[in-house]
């Protein structure tokens, strides 16, 4: 089974997840993308959705469902995302698809948080994948430093030979080479850096469900609030 197919499965195994009369949470990036597609079967069950990025925007109201703005609605009963990583306790990396920000305010707004994944996303200790920090372009260059200072290596997202512009108008910086063994702390000290966003670790708005998609069939995992 290659990933696409973990994807599909994993993207309607989330389905289970939909509360019916609910307005829905919707992330961003290619594992949401199936289950949007998934979706299309239930958007009658739902009022509608509010959407992580302009991309899910677009894909929601091609299958019909209609797409509130976040200031239109006080509470989501749940969110559906994905994750770059996720660690055992629920903690995740996010932010490949460049929507982090956005995420993490969808995320803010749900009950439940429920993480849709495959089994490569599952490690022990956040880090491996590049971490994404959406940043004031003013700001890049001394954030980088700050990040050198911690023993990561900073760099400018690209997109078609240029600095890679967010829905909100910022920029993209990848770190490599970090281990966040204490989630939490680490996203409390980084956001509050001048210039920083939001950082792609995603502890404070930590999973309460990870669905994780294998050859064999979609695992549940559940962490504790």
């Amino acid at each position: 089974m290659n990933q696409d197919e973990l994807k599909i499965r994993v993207g309607r195994a989330a389905l289970d997840y939909v509360v019916p009369g609910q307005v829905l949470g919707v992330g961003t990036g290619s594992t949401v993308n199936r289950f949007i597609e998934a979706l299309a079967d239930r958007a009658g069950d739902i009022p509608g959705a509010v959407s992580s990025s302009e991309a899910s925007t677009a894909r929601l109201r091609a299958i019909g469902l209609r797409v509130f703005d976040a200031t239109e609605v006080d509470e989501l009963a749940v969110y559906i995302d994905g994750a770059d990583e996720i660690d055992p306790t629920g903690c995740m990396i996010k932010g490949g698809g460049a929507a982090l920000t956005r995420e993490k305010c969808v995320a803010a707004m749900a009950r439940r948080f429920v993480c849709i994944a495959d089994l490569s996303k599952q490690v022990e200790v956040l880090g491996r994948f590049p971490l994404p920090v959406e940043v004031i372009p003013m700001a890049a260059r001394r954030i980088a430093r700050q990040f050198a200072a911690l023993g990561g290596e900073a760099r400018l997202r690209q997109a078609e030979g240029r600095p890679l512009v967010t829905d909100n108008g910022q920029q993209i910086l990848d770190v490599q080479g970090l281990t966040i063994a204490d989630p939490l702390a680490f996203e409390s000290t980084v956001n509050q850096w001048p210039g920083v966003v939001t950082v792609g670790v995603f502890a404070h708005q930590r999973a309460q469900v990870c669905l994780l998609a294998a050859p064999e069939g979609v695992r549940t995992l559940e962490f504790p609030v």
